[in-house]
């Protein structure tokens, strides 16, 4: 099987584009989402979580559900709220996000690629999630988030796509957050069979953000993907908050840090810019902590990211957070929360301390996945995040 193909997708009708689409539903909060439902009877909300609008839903088996996301589909096709193409093709998406514009292609990646390591991944899944995921896709047929996957560039694929985006787009819309999103469809067969061919001779691709949507699609054949050359990749830093020091006072809490880290006071916040800086800000004080030459191995390419310095050598043996997967004294802010933000969180007493971080490079990321390892639970938070229900593969 070909790494990629063509698909014909479901996309949103000309003038309900902005409508259709939404953010996934765990970037709202319950009562957001059941706002958005209430008052927008295309959103594809009532595709994911139509207990939204159906109180009568919420207490109910999936099966129910499930039936209920099946008939808001039908009415859906039938209403032209989603239109099918009508041919295979291949589709190049552009996002404009604060003046930042990133472009792929979107296509179908096939899963064995997945499964046998051609599309190499450096991040570990939780069942849990994976298993949710899977069981809507398998009920549903309804891939509509894709996977995000990188890869060096290509001459020919980029020549290919500043051709086509000279041209009209088939969808063109502003979201509720200003972003400006981006559709053009590839038809020719002679594109067509460049792309498959040039896509299935890159020597390694790599699963960008997506890790769980990848895994959930293990028992399809082909799955919704973006690509995206290491250009057009934006990484952001995950901080950390955490509730309390672990029963110690600042002062021995700070004691503590000596041996792995140089602690320097800053007077103002702490926004890394380089590796090997991590900010730290305990009661009203903004630090610079320097990690030790010994707290790290530099020849490995997980042990040398600030994400693993910290849980090695400070959340884990100072501040008991052994696993940040399951404990609840750490929270993750993503990179496009402001410091000041953080800063709020702990001067309300929200948190006893936050960590700021440098991001991870895209090429950090390509050498843990080169190296068959895996990074530490939110270590990078990958722009862009897609919306939902733009492009549906529709795989029953």
């Amino acid at each position: 099987m070909p790494l990629v193909k063509p698909f014909s997708a479901l996309i949103p009708a000309a003038h309900l584009q902005s409508s259709v689409v939404t953010r996934p539903l765990e970037y709202y909060s319950m009562g957001e989402a059941k706002l958005i439902a209430s008052e927008n009877n295309y959103s594809f909300l009532h595709l994911i979580s139509p207990a939204l609008d159906h109180a009568y839903l919420r207490d109910m088996n999936q099966e129910l559900i499930f039936r209920k996301i099946a008939e808001n589909f039908d009415s859906f096709l039938s209403g032209n709220v989603l239109v099918p193409v009508n041919r295979s093709c291949y589709y190049i998406y552009q996002v404009t996000c604060n003046g930042f514009m990133q472009k792929g292609l979107w296509a179908l990646s096939d899963v064995q690629s997945y499964l046998d390591g051609s599309i190499k991944k450096h991040e570990l899944t939780v069942e849990r999630r994976e298993k949710q995921l899977a069981d809507y896709l398998h009920h549903t047929g309804l891939d509509a988030n894709p996977v995000l996957i990188t890869y060096h560039p290509v001459q020919a694929i980029d020549e290919l796509i500043e051709r086509y985006v000279q041209e009209l787009p088939v969808i063109d819309f502003i979201f509720t957050d200003l972003t400006e999103h981006k559709v053009w469809l590839i038809d020719d067969e002679d594109d067509i069979d460049l792309i498959t061919t040039e896509i299935g001779q890159i020597e390694a691709v790599y699963i960008a953000d997506g890790h769980h949507r990848a895994a959930a699609m293990s028992k399809m054949d082909y799955f919704s993907t973006v690509f995206m050359n290491t250009d057009e990749i934006r990484v952001l830093q995950f901080n950390r908050l955490v509730r309390d020091l672990n029963g110690l006072t600042t002062t021995d809490f700070l004691s503590r840090l000596e041996h792995a880290f140089t602690i320097e006071k800053s007077d103002q916040l702490v926004d890394p810019d380089q590796l090997h800086i991590i900010g730290m800000y305990l009661d009203k004080q903004w630090y610079v902590l320097s990690p030790k030459e010994e707290a790290y191995d530099a020849n490995d390419p997980v042990d040398l990211l600030d994400v693993s310095i910290l849980q090695n050598q400070l959340l884990g043996p100072v501040l008991g957070i052994d696993d940040p997967r399951t404990n609840a004294r750490v929270t993750f802010e993503g990179g496009i929360t402001p410091l000041a933000d953080i800063q709020k969180m702990v001067d309300n007493s929200l948190y006893a301390v936050a960590f700021t971080l440098y991001a991870v490079s895209v090429e950090q990321i390509i050498n843990v996945a080169d190296a068959n390892k895996t990074m530490p639970p939110k270590s990078t938070w990958i722009e862009p995040k897609f919306l939902v229900g733009m492009l549906t593969n529709y795989c029953i």
